[in-house]
């Protein structure tokens, strides 16, 4: 970088570049979108036999392809727009520095060297001082010295300074306060020249047509670097705020220009993927890519374990010992690689999701949340079509024993009260989100004629979980109104255990409220299936009209019986007591997970109800006859 390099550099071609590596970015994401949730989806739901499985597996594969495509223009579009931010700032220093030297009637040379007239008094000989020329010297770089930088100590500018300031003529010291500001922006334009070729270079992609794993853990090794030589760049993003207030954040997101979203989404797709408040559509692609990213080192990681050694070795008849190379293996490798396996199994489970859009009118999926080591049980949160826009959303908690390996069951109760719903919701849109950010009980001891789940019994795994909940909720109710300006109808339910994290849910004070405690849970309707008690005896101790609490159980689902034994219930009252004071709806299902079930290919009246409550149809919903004498 040199004084002719810079004058002539304009940062707006860089600009200029990002926004068309930006259109690529989001032509990607709708082929993306096009592929997984049309074609993929129509394709699914119409065709059968190999050759669709095999045209299905192709399409998909060429969906990762453009979300790849989409990730990797989103960081060169970030990547350039920081460097041409780095670059405009070394400009407007030069340019400011020349428009200071020509005010002042001295001439900048080709080289950035600065000229400066004779002037000042006579000297004893009656002569003018004379003028001269001076070359800037730029402050040391806390980067550390540039190749070929020449001397640009401190010191050497102190000499140079006291030089300049002791010559009776006052336009060296003008001219060398020019020139040395000349010389600062060239060498912090050198020094963002040095920061980014490098990190556009390595934003390369391999010369094939295959998105491997190791492009995926690759494209995150290029995020770190991007996001690291953006630093300023995003240092100049007002911080979302600290205290996770979702209305706050919902407003700051707003707030910003569509470069800085679109930085932020290129950079940081975890943080904004956790991030409540935020748009549904935001949070979705940041977790798509960190479950691309994600799945491709773990994959890379499991398959790098050895397998599993022979575990025993004879002694003699009847008598084994494990083997030395077992045990080896064990110490080493097999609590990592039951992690992985875990892990791997909840992303194939997300995966899952994503392919049945389409199928049975299933809408888009949403990923909320993810993250495989949150809360030990990971973190799945899926919402089936957008909730920002839907006229209903229910969020469905659920219970005990759920994991990411079998989440799946989960999803299959939301996209069941999605399409039941829908169904008795012609003209307005519905939202359904499987809520899963929780450490469920699950460990399980036989007892007389039943297992039962000693860690159920203890309120504390709802108590861990219901912040998370509450801020969610806020969280989704910011974002509603963010994108629509009016709030809609909203339901939260859940099942089993997921109802006492409810309950807990509704005593949370929230740290952003400030001042105010209790503030009622952002939610029009609360839904109780099968709750062993909610750690309340009545809607009024939860901040919640009893119209709007509704409950059910079916007669022969033991839950509620032990979960007053437990104690999740307050003086032994669960909601589906009648004394509780809540809407007892009828049941027509058995046990303790057929609430969800359909006879005889219609749905059961326990299906209806809760689809009745998500859409408002409230005097639809059947109710227990003693419930209102």
């Amino acid at each position: 970088m040199d004084y002719a390099t810079l004058t002539s550099l304009k940062p707006s071609e860089f600009e200029d570049a990002a926004d068309g590596y930006q259109s690529v970015s989001n032509m990607a994401d709708h082929a993306r979108e096009t592929v997984e949730r049309r074609i993929a989806g129509k394709m699914q739901a119409a065709l059968e036999g190999e050759a669709a499985s095999a045209a299905l597996t192709q399409l998909r594969k060429l969906g990762q392809n453009f979300h790849y495509i989409q990730v990797e223009c989103g960081l060169v579009s970030t990547a350039l727009n920081a460097m041409a931010s780095d670059f405009r700032e070394a400009k407007n220093k030069l340019d400011s520095a020349v428009a200071d030297a020509q005010e002042q009637k001295l001439t900048v040379n080709a080289d950035g060297s600065v000229s400066y007239p004779a002037g000042g008094e006579k000297g004893e000989d009656g002569k003018t001082p004379e003028g001269g020329k001076v070359s800037g010297i730029a402050k040391a770089s806390s980067k550390g010295p540039l190749p070929d930088a020449g001397d640009s100590s401190d010191t050497a500018r102190s000499i140079a300074r006291q030089a300049a300031n002791l010559d009776p003529n006052p336009n060296h010291a003008r001219a060398l306060e020019c020139a040395d500001r000349i010389a600062q922006a060239i060498q912090e334009a050198a020094e963002a020249d040095e920061l980014w070729a490098p990190k556009l270079r390595s934003l390369r992609a391999d010369d094939d047509l295959t998105v491997s794993d190791d492009d995926w853990i690759d494209t995150k090794k290029d995020t770190g670097g991007v996001r690291s030589g953006a630093k300023d760049y995003l240092d100049a993003i007002k911080d979302r705020p600290k205290n996770g207030d979702p209305q706050l954040t919902a407003r700051w997101w707003k707030g910003l220009s569509k470069d800085q979203q679109e930085a932020l989404i290129a950079l940081d797709p975890a943080g904004l993927g956790k991030t409540d408040g935020l748009p549904a559509e935001v949070r979705d692609e940041a977790n798509r890519t960190v479950l691309s990213e994600a799945r491709a080192q773990y994959r890379t990681e499991r398959d790098a374990i050895p397998p599993e050694p022979t575990k025993f070795r004879s002694l003699g008849p009847n008598v084994e010992a494990y083997t030395d190379e077992w045990l080896a293996w064990h110490h080493k490798y097999e609590n990592r690689a039951k992690q992985l396996d875990k892990a791997l199994a909840g992303m194939d489970n997300i995966e899952k999701r994503f392919e049945r859009t389409g199928t049975k009118n299933l809408p888009e999926a949403y990923l909320l949340g993810f993250d495989p080591f949150a809360n030990t049980d990971g973190r799945v949160i899926i919402a089936n079509g957008n909730p920002d826009t839907a006229d209903h959303t229910a969020t469905y908690v659920p219970g005990s024993k759920t994991d990411q390996t079998n989440i799946e069951d989960e999803l299959d109760k939301s996209e069941t009260l999605w399409r039941e719903s829908s169904s008795r919701s012609a003209n307005e849109s519905v939202s359904t989100i499987t809520w899963f950010d929780y450490n469920a009980p699950r460990s399980v001891k036989p007892m007389i004629e039943h297992d039962v789940l000693p860690e159920a019994m203890s309120d504390k795994y709802a108590a861990e979980g219901a912040p998370r909940l509450r801020q969610f909720l806020d969280g989704n109710a910011a974002a509603h109104e963010a994108a629509t300006g009016e709030k809609g109808h909203s339901t939260l339910m859940g099942h089993s255990y997921g109802t006492t994290v409810i309950g807990d849910a509704a005593k949370v004070d929230p740290p952003y409220h400030g001042d105010r405690t209790h503030d009622p849970l952002p939610v029009d309707d609360v839904m109780t299936v099968a709750s062993p008690g909610v750690q309340a005896k009545s809607p009024g101790d939860m901040g919640i009209d009893p119209q709007h609490f509704w409950a059910m159980a079916s007669p022969d689902d033991t839950v509620p019986g032990w979960g007053k034994s437990a104690g999740l219930g307050e003086d032994r009252i669960v909601p589906s007591d009648s004394e509780f004071g809540a809407n007892i709806m009828t049941t027509d299902t058995e046990g303790h997970s057929g609430y969800w079930d359909y006879k005889d290919n219609e749905a059961s009246d326990s299906l209806k109800n809760q689809a009745n409550v998500i859409v408002g149809r409230y005097g639809d919903v059947k109710l227990k006859q003693e419930a209102h004498e």
